[in-house]
């Protein structure tokens, strides 16, 4: 299975009209230096005055009384915490702000972390993600200092940490063709920790094989096995990998509005307003790969570049009755794989009818164990893990 990249074809164009959701690079400095990290280091911070050009077009391109998600990325964007807070205080106080409406959302690293700044997300009600890809010699390997050492130790005490602010902390583990055969302990490190929202997110520029490919079955397998126990003890978990396909099945395929809709219905916003498709397109933030104009400049424009993906061009995708179920449509994942969005690799095809697979079987040891699958149908599968958030 070989992943080449095509930049050819590059034909039709992005247009944003209602905006639900935006992603806001407050830096993209970083105390890290991830080997498979999307974003280009270099040091530059965004001001207030292109936050507010940001905040003003989201909301005016938010449907009246939508829901609206904000995120904060990087770099690491608790290097500017002061910045934030600034932000915040800029989405809190536009006119068309509302609580039940504004999700503001914060993505670390995990090696920045104190009682201020628990205080400070939870006053304001920020959900705060904490990336961590495992026991330590899988972060070490992967999730560096950048004078070379390993973050493991300072990323767990955080964890720990948080979890006394944030009982269902999401934790997100980037898995490789180096630590494909790690996931297992990789969840069972971080629910010994105590997390209980556990997100598994392949790396898609690794050099994924047929070899890993034919693996993926019997690995996400036992996953399911471990998720299974976890419901039959009582204490269920959230695993993406196996909770979100699950749903999707249940409820009969991706709807319109499962899919990310980038470009169209997402955004990202670079340091001085450039603005992208998707926050795993900014790249260097040059102004011009992927990007579709300057929110500052007022120049935001259709993109020479694809459609927004609602399905994959790929002969083989049409025809394929998991199609349906299969994430074909996610762009930027198939830009990093195959250099066009609506063009999927060999690898995620192959992730995909393991992960299908092994959701429908799982739907149906549950099934025959008598355990409510109700959330899953209703889209909200976290409630299972929330609703057990007392018990450790």
């Amino acid at each position: 299975m070989t992943i080449t990249k095509n930049n050819s074809s590059l034909s039709s164009f992005f247009i944003p009209k209602q905006i639900t959701k935006c992603t806001l690079l407050v830096t993209q400095d970083c105390n890290l230096r991830c080997q498979y990290c999307y974003i280009e280091k270099k040091n530059a911070v965004m001001t207030l005055d292109v936050a507010k050009k940001i905040v003003d077009f989201a909301f005016q391109k938010n449907p009246k009384n939508g829901q609206l998600k904000i995120g904060f990325f990087g770099g690491e964007p608790l290097l500017e915490f002061e910045q934030i807070k600034l932000i915040v205080g800029l989405i809190k106080n536009h006119p068309r702000y509302s609580s039940s409406n504004v999700n503001i959302s914060i993505t670390s690293n995990g090696t920045i972390f104190n009682r201020d700044i628990a205080d400070f997300m939870l006053s304001q009600g920020i959900v705060f993600c904490i990336s961590c890809d495992g026991p330590p010699e899988i972060q070490n390997a992967n999730r560096k200092f950048t004078n070379g050492q390993g973050s493991s130790v300072v990323v767990e005490k955080t964890i720990q940490e948080a979890l006394q602010y944030f009982s269902l902390l999401p934790v997100n583990a980037v898995y490789s063709d180096q630590t494909l055969q790690y996931l297992p302990q990789t969840v069972d490190y971080l629910v010994n920790l105590g997390v209980k929202n556990v997100y598994l997110n392949p790396d898609i520029s690794a050099k994924w094989t047929q070899q890993h490919a034919d693996q993926f079955p019997e690995i996400y397998g036992v996953l399911a096995e471990k998720y299974l126990q976890f419901y039959l003890q009582s204490k269920p978990k959230f695993i993406s990998l196996i909770d979100n396909k699950m749903s999707i099945i249940l409820r009969g395929g991706y709807g319109p509005f499962d899919r990310c809709r980038m470009g169209s219905g997402e955004l990202a916003f670079g340091v001085t307003g450039n603005v992208y498709p998707c926050e795993r397109l900014v790249g260097f933030d040059d102004g011009k790969t992927n990007c579709i104009g300057n929110v500052v400049e007022g120049t935001i424009k259709p993109l020479s570049c694809k459609s927004v993906p609602i399905a994959a061009i790929n002969s083989e995708c049409v025809q394929c009755g998991f199609s349906e179920y299969c994430m074909n449509w996610c762009g930027c994942t198939n830009y990093h794989s195959t250099g066009r969005y609506d063009r999927v690799s060999a690898f995620m095809c192959a992730h995909e009818r393991a992960t299908i697979n092994i959701a429908y079987h799982t739907i149906q040891r549950m099934n025959e164990n008598g355990i409510d699958l109700s959330h899953h149908i209703q889209g909200t599968p976290l409630v299972n893990a929330v609703n057990n958030s007392g018990n450790h």
